[in-house]
Formats: C-alpha cells, structure tokens, sequence
C-alpha cells in the first residue's frame, strides 16, 4: 500500500510540474481585457463591450448564444493548433519519444490552459491571472486544477468550480477568493481533484506515446488523439460555466442580436 501510494504521488508531481511549466510557456497566458474585446465587438456596440470588459459580459447582458458561439470558435481554433503541434511531435517516431512526447504534454496541457482562460472570461471569470502570466499563485494554480478536473471529468471538481463561481458572484469585488482557494474550504478538493487529474493525464501520457510510436502514422494518431480528446472535454467544462451564477445573470438582460455589427 505504500509503494503504491507513493508512486501515485510521484506521477501527480510529475503531472503537475507540467502544469505549471504548460502554465509558464510564452503565448500561454490571455489577456482578459483584450480578448472580450477582440470577441466581442463584431457583434456588439461600443458600450455594451466597455461594459462586459469592466465588469462581465452578464453584466453587460451579452446574449448566450452569441457567448457559446464565440466559446466554441475559440475551442476549435485552441484545438486545431494543439492537433497540428502534436501530429508534428508524432512524426518522428518511437526514437524520438523521449524528447517529443515531454514537450507534446507540456504544449496539450499549454493550450488546455488557453481554452480555460478563454471559456471562463466568456462566462463573466475574473481575470485568473494576478501579473503577467510568467508566474502563477497558489490560487491561480489550484483554480486551473479545479477547471482542468471538470475538462477530464474528474469526481468533485463541477461542484468545487460551482462553489467558486458562488463566492466570486457574492463579491462587491470580483475577484478569485484566493483564501478559500489555498487555505479555506475549497483548498482540500483541490488537493483531490488533483489526485485523479494525475490518474487520468498518465492515462493520456499512455495513449499519446502508443500513437507515435510508427513514424509518420505516428503523427497522424497523435494528433488525432489530440482533436478527439481535448474538444469533448473542453465543451464539458463550456456547459458547465454557461450554468453557473456568474453566467445566468445574463438571462436578466435583453440587448442586443448575435448579428455582427455593421
């Protein structure tokens, strides 16, 4: 039982330090500010995009369905540029593993962290970062753990991320309530979505490396393993942020159509 626990909490060490190092690489991190802008401002007039940026776009009543529209392009733009990085990772072969399934991992995780960042401004997040992206908090860190176990449909983390959504709607200040994150209430179902985002990430460690073992087919298998896992799992954690409380206020709101502005 111990050997088993303690390889257990190795393979979660290692899963993480890739979050954390997927977290760090440069074009990681999403400016929250000018991405609602860039996304929003087709579709709605200048006011109401001022208004999503300083506050939310609920606040700002921005229609659900345009917001699922925009989620889902920005999912298949995240998953196209994961899927072609790793069908070019997979087309050396099984010789090459050691160096290309490492860095295949850290890029799958880099852009699991963009789509995150992206699906969560849509649905009135925060910003999840505090500076510039290069270094992550404790908060920051252990709210992308809760986002990523939703995704890979880890036990704990939908209602965890719904209690999150919960206090920050409570807040005068919208911001991550960083205690509850690291030292409150949310903090030990962090500690075991955790655990099983390493159980199921070395289940898809496996599945990557099995693919690029042929060159060339290689490619082709990783990067479709890439496509088919990451877009299922980036619209189960859609759905879920388009129904929680910081989402449905938009309900309350009537303004204006997904048509683009002219």
């Amino acid at each position: 039982m111990g050997d088993s626990t303690m390889v257990q909490e190795s393979v979660n060490d290692r899963v993480l330090t890739v979050l954390v190092a997927a977290a760090k690489m440069p074009g990681v991190h999403i400016d929250r500010v000018k991405y609602l802008r860039a996304s929003l401002q087709r579709y709605c007039d200048a006011g109401q995009v001022e208004l999503a940026v300083v506050e939310s776009p609920a606040a700002a009543g921005v229609p659900h369905a345009l917001l699922d529209t925009l989620a889902g392009n920005s999912i298949r733009r995240e998953v196209g540029k994961s899927a072609v990085l790793s069908a070019a990772a997979g087309m050396p072969g099984a010789l090459a593993m050691p160096f290309t399934l490492p860095l295949d991992m850290t890029q799958y995780v880099g852009h699991m962290v963009r789509i995150v960042q992206k699906l969560a401004y849509l649905y009135s997040w925060p910003d999840l970062f505090e500076s510039d992206g290069q270094d992550v908090d404790d908060a920051t860190f252990n709210v992308l753990i809760l986002f990523m176990g939703v995704m890979l449909g880890a036990q704990g983390a939908t209602s965890s991320v719904g209690k999150v959504s919960s206090m920050i709607a409570e807040q005068l200040v919208k911001t991550l309530p960083r205690r509850a994150l690291t030292k409150g209430t949310i903090y030990p179902l962090v500690k075991k979505v955790a655990s099983l985002i390493g159980v199921k990430m070395t289940e898809g460690i496996f599945a990557k490396g099995v693919g690029k073992a042929i060159p060339v087919i290689g490619g082709l298998v990783s990067g479709g393993i890439t496509a088919g896992t990451l877009t299922p799992m980036s619209h189960k954690l859609r759905k879920h942020l388009a129904s929680l409380d910081l989402a449905q206020q938009t309900r309350n709101h009537d303004y204006s159509t997904n048509e683009p502005m002219q």
